[in-house]
C-alpha cells in the first residue's frame, strides 16, 4: 500500500501547479480542519457513473463515523436513457450531521457534477456560493448539446456565483489506473471511487469502511480490486497534495443513545419488520408480489430470508399475487404483498374478498407519483384516497403510515398485529423517498418486542360458527381450513351473520355491512394517544403524515424557536383516525395540512371533524423542504 500511495503521489506531483503531499493518507479521520455541524453533498452524473453506488458509500461510511444521516437517491425511470442527456441524470444526496437530523436537507453546499446534464439538471439546487466539482473531461461539444447548452458553462458565467473546482476526474484516474491490465473502457467506471476519494479528504472520511467494501464486492477479481482501490487512494491523494482547497472540514460525532445501529433504508426497515413478524409470531411469513417501482427491493429482500421461515413468491401478475395472500391469510400463514399505486388498483378485488371473508393480511404501497405509469421513480402521496376507498361496495380497510426509513420496521409489526387482532386487511402507505432514504437505526432487543399472538380454535366441543365474533374487537374466529369440526364456507358472496352461510336477506346485509364498519372503527381503541410536538393548544396546529414528517417537524421546531405559537401532530394511524385527534384539533385556532398531493388528508380531515384546515400541497416528485413548510407557517403564525 505504501509503494502505491508513493506512485500516487509523484503521479500528483508531476501535474502542473501540484504540490507533494506532506503528510500519510490515513484509514482515520484527522483532528485537524475546520469544524462543520453538518454538511449536504448532492452527486450526480450518468445512470453509469454510478451515483447511487457513490453516495451509498459516502452514507456508510458517515454512518461508521458516527454521525447521523439522512438520504435522498434520485434516480431515471428510464432503463436505458442516452448517455449524457438530463433524462439519464442520476443523483444522490446525503445530509451528515453531529446533531440530530430528519432531512436530507434543503441544498446542497457541494454538488459533484460528472457531466454537463448533471449539472444542468441539479445546478438550481446549489446553495448560494455553493461549491461545484466538475468532471471537465465530460464537457464535449457533444455533451453539451445533450444538456442543450448553447457554450460551455465552465466558460461564460454561469458559474459566477459559485466556487467551481474544476478536474479533468476522468483523465487523472486514467493515469492513476496506468500499468493495471484493464481495457479504457473498464478503468473508466472506477472514476466515481476516484471522486469519491477527493470528498473522502474534503470531509475527513475514514477509507477504510470502502476499503474492506471494495474486498468483498469484488472477491475473486483482484484486478478490479487494484483499480478501484487504486482510484479511491487517487482521488484522496490529488485533493491532499493538489492544494485546491484551502482546507478540509470535520462533522464530529452525532450525540446518540448507546446501542447497536445500522444505516437502513425504509424498503429494508420494511423486510426486516417482515421477518420479525413471524419470529414474534412463530409462524411462517408469505410474501407474494409482482416487481414494481420502487417496492421491489421488498421482494429481493425477503427472498433471502427462507432459513428464518420467509417464504417468497413472484407471481405472474398484481391480482395474481393479491389472490395468493388472501389464500395464505386462509391458510393460516401471516400474508403480505407489496406494491405501488398502479398495483394497489389491480389488487383491489382481491383485498375486497379479504375484507368479506374477514382474513389478516397486510398490503404495502410504496408510493410513486402518478396517474398511470406517472413517474415511477419519483415520490408522492397520491395513494391515501385509494387505500381508504379505492374497493367496491362498502370496503373497509385500516391504513398506516410509515413516517421515516427506519420507521418501516416498527409500523410493519404494528400491521401485522393488527390484522390478525381484528382479523381485518391492513395497508401500509409507504413512498419512494421512505423506501430508498436511508438513516441510522438501533437494532432492537428481538426479545424486548412484543409477541404477536396468533389464535386458531381448535374441534370439537359446540358448533362451530365462523361469523361469531369477540366482543371487544368484533373479530371472527380464524379458523385453519381441514381442522375437524370446523368446517364452514368463505368466499367472496355475502355471509349471514354467526353462521356464515351465503345470504342475499337485506336485513342481513346491513347487519353484516354495519359490523365490519364497527370493526374497523374498533381498532382506534388500541391505539396509543396522540403526541402533540409543543405545546397542547394555541394558534397553529400543523398536522402531517407518513414521509412528510421530517420536513415538517424540523420547520414547527424552527418557528417555535422564534416564538411562533406553532404545534405538530403526525399521523401513523389514518384509518381509521385515533380517539382523541377531533379533541386536540379542536383545542388550536387554525390546523395546517402539508401533503405531497392536492389535499387528501385535508378532506379526510374537514370531512370528519367539520373544520376548516388548510393545505399545503406539492406534487413535484420531490419531498418537502424546510424552508417551504417554515414558510407557510410564518405566513399563518
Amino acid at each position: 500500500m505504501d509503494e502505491k500511495l508513493g506512485r500516487i503521489r509523484r503521479q500528483q506531483a508531476a501535474a502542473p501547479g501540484i504540490m507533494m503531499a506532506k503528510k500519510k493518507i490515513s484509514d482515520k479521520p484527522s483532528s485537524t480542519g475546520e469544524d462543520r455541524e453538518s454538511v449536504v453533498i448532492r452527486f450526480a452524473g450518468d445512470s453509469g457513473d454510478g451515483m447511487q453506488l457513490t453516495g451509498r458509500q459516502f452514507s456508510n461510511t458517515s454512518a461508521i463515523a458516527g454521525n447521523d444521516i439522512s438520504t435522498l437517491p434520485d434516480f431515471p425511470a428510464e432503463i436505458r436513457a442516452p448517455a449524457g442527456s438530463i433524462p439519464g441524470v442520476s443523483a444522490y444526496q446525503i445530509h451528515f450531521s453531529s446533531v440530530d437530523i430528519l432531512t436530507p436537507g434543503d441544498e446542497p453546499e457541494v454538488l459533484v457534477a460528472m457531466n454537463p446534464a448533471a449539472l444542468k439538471s441539479n445546478l438550481h439546487d446549489l446553495k448560494p456560493d455553493g461549491r461545484v466539482i466538475v468532471n471537465t473531461d465530460a464537457f464535449t461539444g457533444a455533451n453539451l448539446k445533450k444538456a442543450n447548452y448553447e457554450a460551455s458553462p465552465l466558460d461564460d458565467g454561469t458559474l459566477a456565483s459559485f466556487q467551481v473546482i474544476a478536474i479533468p476526474i476522468a483523465t487523472l484516474n486514467a493515469k492513476a489506473l496506468e500499468g493495471i491490465d484493464l481495457p479504457r473502457k473498464e478503468a473508466d467506471r472506477s472514476k466515481n471511487l476516484w471522486a469519491l476519494g477527493l470528498l473522502y479528504w474534503l470531509y475527513d472520511r475514514p477509507l477504510e469502511p470502502t476499503l474492506r467494501w471494495l474486498e468483498r464486492k469484488f472477491a475473486g477479481n483482484d484486478i478490479l480490486i487494484e483499480a478501484n482501490r487504486t482510484a479511491l487512494l487517487a482521488g484522496y491523494a490529488y485533493a491532499e497534495a493538489s492544494e485546491i482547497f484551502t482546507t478540509h472540514f470535520r462533522v464530529r460525532e452525532a450525540l446518540i443513545a448507546p446501542g447497536r445501529y445500522r444505516k437502513i433504508t425504509g424498503n429494508e426497515a420494511l423486510v426486516l419488520g417482515c421477518v420479525a413478524a413471524g419470529i414474534l409470531a412463530k409462524t411462517q411469513v408469505i410474501y407474494a408480489s409482482y416487481p414494481i417501482t420502487p417496492a421491489s427491493e421488498i421482494l429481493h429482500g425477503l427472498s433471502t430470508y427462507r432459513r428464518l421461515g420467509v417464504r417468497t413468491v413472484q407471481a405472474e401478475d398484481e391480482i395474481a399475487a393479491m389472490g395468493m395472500v388472501v389464500g395464505a391469510a386462509f391458510g393460516g400463514g401471516l400474508a403480505v404483498t407489496g406494491t405501488s399505486g398502479p398495483g394497489l388498483a389491480l389488487k383491489a378485488e382481491a383485498i375486497n374478498l379479504a375484507v368479506m371473508a374477514e382474513l389478516p393480511c397486510v398490503i404495502i404501497n410504496v408510493q410513486r407519483a402518478g396517474p398511470s405509469t406517472g413517474m415511477p421513480t419519483k415520490t408522492e402521496q397520491g395513494d391515501l384516497l385509494q387505500a381508504v376507498f379505492g374497493r367496491n361496495g362498502e370496503s373497509p380497510v385500516a391504513v398506516l403510515a410509515q413516517s421515516t426509513p427506519s420507521d418501516g420496521f416498527d409500523v410493519v409489526l404494528e400491521a401485522f398485529r393488527t390484522a390478525v387482532r381484528h382479523m381485518v386487511p391492513v395497508i401500509i402507505l409507504s413512498d419512494g423517498y421512505l423506501g430508498n432514504g436511508a438513516e441510522p437505526w438501533k437494532i432492537p432487543d428481538i426479545e424486548s418486542l412484543e409477541p404477536i399472538d396468533m389464535f386458531h380454535p381448535e374441534g370439537g366441543g359446540k358448533p362451530f360458527h365462523p361469523y361469531e365474533r369477540a366482543a371487544d374487537t368484533l373479530a371472527r374466529p380464524w379458523a385453519i381450513p381441514g381442522t375437524a369440526g370446523l368446517e364452514h364456507r368463505i368466499g367472496g358472496l355475502e355471509k349471514e351473520d354467526v353462521t356464515g352461510d351465503v345470504s342475499y336477506d337485506p336485513a342481513n346485509h346491513q347487519r353484516m355491512t354495519d359490523l365490519r364498519r364497527e370493526k374497523l372503527k374498533k381498532i382506534a381503541d388500541f391505539y396509543p394517544p396522540v403526541e402533540v410536538d409543543g405545546d397542547g393548544e394555541g394558534d397553529l396546529l400543523v398536522l402531517s403524515w407518513g414521509s412528510t414528517f421530517g420536513a415538517v417537524r424540523t420547520a414547527v421546531g424552527k418557528c417555535r424557536g422564534e416564538g411562533r405559537s406553532v404545534s405538530h401532530v403526525h399521523l401513523r394511524h389514518v384509518h381509521p383516525f385515533p380517539n382523541d385527534l377531533g379533541e386536540i384539533i379542536g383545542r388550536f385556532g387554525r390546523v395546517l395540512i402539508p401533503e405531497l398531493n392536492g389535499g387528501q388528508l385535508l378532506f379526510l380531515i374537514r370531512s370528519a371533524y367539520l373544520v376548516g384546515a388548510e393545505g399545503l400541497n406539492k406534487v413535484e416528485g420531490r419531498p418537502f423542504m424546510v424552508a417551504e413548510v417554515a414558510s407557510r407557517i410564518r405566513e399563518m403564525t
